[in-house]
């Protein structure tokens, strides 16, 4: 069942059971450049009838006060062809090397690289990982912070789950990424977090 999930996360198809997400959209402008940020506001007016809301996004429910946002933008240079890798620090702490996975709705460690960095899972069980090959319980565990490079937002709920993927310690989902216009450029091989 692990190495099923495992293909899950990377195809982007995880819905979980914690709170509900901000409003995604996905764009693309004129010059073919990727954009996905929170709410239509941000969307260029011209690009407005294009963009599509993301699956698993929307106010369907309550949630807690949205996470705290510091820092300026970032540049995270990626190979094409292969997952996007970023170092991604916890807590103010050590790192882990997460895959940038828009389709993802939460951010998902392995349990042993947050024992690394000194973060105890509570095994409760919080969250159901949902794909088309079954459903798997995971721990919800609290953060203060998630930073990649400038960008920093916390505090963040994330998941707690050993999803086997070689070369990562896991994914770092849309709970993450919504809070930031973040923009994928193929030509430049470059993808930017600016804040919304």
């Amino acid at each position: 069942m692990r190495a099923g999930v495992a293909g899950l996360a990377l195809a982007g198809l995880l819905a979980l059971d914690v709170e509900a997400e901000a409003e995604v959209y996905h764009w693309v402008d004129d010059q073919g450049v990727i954009h996905y940020t929170t709410g239509i506001e941000s969307v260029p007016e011209r690009h407005r009838p294009t963009a599509r809301l993301m699956a698993g996004s929307g106010a369907d429910a309550p949630s807690p006060e949205p996470p705290a946002i510091a820092g300026g933008g970032t540049a995270i240079p990626f190979t094409p062809g292969a997952p996007i890798m970023v170092s991604v620090r916890i807590n103010g702490g050590g790192t882990v090397s997460l895959i940038l996975d828009t389709g993802a709705e939460r951010t998902l460690v392995a349990p042993a690289a947050l024992a690394r960095l000194g973060v105890s899972t509570p095994n409760t069980y919080d969250a159901t990982i949902q794909g088309v090959t079954g459903a798997v319980r995971a721990d919800v565990v609290w953060v203060q912070s998630l930073e990649v490079g400038a960008s920093r937002a916390g505090p963040l709920a994330i998941i707690a789950h050993d999803a086997e993927i070689t070369g990562a310690d896991g994914l770092l989902g849309r709970d993450f990424l919504s809070l930031f216009s973040v923009t994928i450029d193929t030509r430049t091989s470059v993808v930017t977090l600016e804040p919304n």
